[in-house]
């Protein structure tokens, strides 16, 4: 038996988290960088600092979503279920263990990261 076996419950809820984050990142990496001229000239009456600070976030957005979408599936790829080489009394069930941190599945990373992106 492989160590590398997981029930598809396992695998789909990783796949699922994946998905996701790979969609951001090529949603990012596909997106036109917001310039000053593609976000508009404030208004007499609009705060100048506020809308300064409103085009660097933008500026920067896509290059930081693409960080961290990055960041994430480098997270995905270390951070996968396996054999936790148990023994169950119920053969569908066998206990598993993150491959990375041995945690029990799911581990705190992947279940912080399910918490906060399925949300």
């Amino acid at each position: 038996m492989s160590l590398h076996l997981r029930p598809s419950g396992a695998d789909d809820e990783h796949e699922q988290l994946r998905l996701l984050v790979e969609g951001i990142r090529e949603r990012a990496e596909e997106a036109t960088p917001w310039e000053p001229d593609t976000v508009g000239v404030p208004s007499i009456d609009d705060n100048a600092l506020t809308h300064a600070t409103d085009v660097a976030f933008y500026a920067n957005a896509r290059t930081e979503v693409a960080t961290f979408t990055t960041v994430c599936l480098n997270l995905l790829a270390l951070h996968r279920p396996r054999d936790g080489g148990g023994i169950s009394s119920a053969p569908h069930h066998q206990p598993q263990r993150c491959g990375c941190c041995m945690a029990r599945w799911p581990c705190p990373t992947i279940s912080e990261m399910r918490e906060l992106l399925l949300r």
